[in-house]
């Protein structure tokens, strides 16, 4: 594994359905979050990667339910960068409760495209030095 973060995040009321579980759309919303900040933590903020013409649109998404997350919950996301990336980066997820239990496993890949072409293209060595750190 070549880098990983922690995400705390709570489960709020809006987020689950009537018997207080979380909605099964929410998990790719915690996937994001987790995503988000894993960037930032590497320091390359989502919002620095479009002005500099680099958007990461979603190619897959991968989501195995284990144990169902509820309102209230204190939620940790683990985010892992597996390899480094070259016009595709993958990124694992797991969301484990406040028990140290296993709820979520997840998986996302995005391509690297040019905001100008829209046209895949491949990781900016920007990235990559920062993830060589």
């Amino acid at each position: 594994m070549l880098k990983e973060t922690q995400t705390p995040i709570e489960v709020r009321y809006a987020e689950t359905d009537q018997m207080q579980i979380v909605h099964h759309s929410n998990y790719a919303i915690y996937f994001e979050q987790a995503r988000v900040d894993w960037l930032r933590k590497q320091g390359m903020h989502y919002d620095k990667l479009e002005k500099e013409g680099v958007m990461l649109p979603l190619v897959s998404l991968e989501v195995k339910y284990k144990k169902p997350a509820t309102f209230g919950d204190q939620l940790l996301v683990k985010t892992f960068l597996k390899e480094l990336p070259n016009v595709k980066i993958s990124f694992d997820y797991y969301i484990y409760n406040a028990k140290n239990e296993l709820l979520t496993e997840g998986k996302t890949v995005h391509a690297f495209v040019s905001s100008e072409s829209r046209r895949p293209m491949r990781c900016p060595q920007s990235i990559l030095d920062l993830l060589s750190d």
